[in-house]
């Protein structure tokens, strides 16, 4: 798990260009304000504690669900130019970069014991 999540970030890290970043689309500043209301409630979680803090961080987990779900349907606009259509990737990959770094935030406070437990853990993520 620990090599997935280093190699999707290495993969970030790649392919985010070198040179400036544009002003994001309406779309877009809709994803900064809900990735930046994601960070609040991420940071409101490592500062609580027992069943509070396992119900931020359920809270937390369903906000990144809903923008990945979200950033995976994002298309630039039809009829970009290329330098139009390089910024929107500028933009998305800048977005994708901030849910990556929330995400590895909320499994570093799971792995130090102040995440999820055995019944209110992750979908998908219980023992097998």
């Amino acid at each position: 798990m620990r090599k997935l999540l280093i190699a999707a970030l290495a993969g970030l890290a790649l392919a985010l260009p070198l040179s400036g970043m544009a002003g994001p689309d309406e779309a877009q500043k809709q994803m900064i304000q809900r990735a930046q209301e994601a960070k609040k409630k991420l940071t409101a979680a490592q500062a609580a504690s027992g069943a509070e803090r396992q119900k931020m961080m359920q809270e937390h987990m369903q906000m990144m669900q809903d923008m990945m779900a979200q950033m995976q349907k994002a298309k630039p606009a039809a009829g970009m130019k290329p330098e139009q259509m390089r910024e929107w990737m500028d933009e998305h990959m800048k977005l994708m970069q901030q849910m990556m770094g929330q995400m590895m935030d909320e499994h570093h406070m799971m792995m130090q014991g102040g995440g999820m437990q055995s019944n209110g853990g992750m979908p998908g993520m219980g023992k097998k």
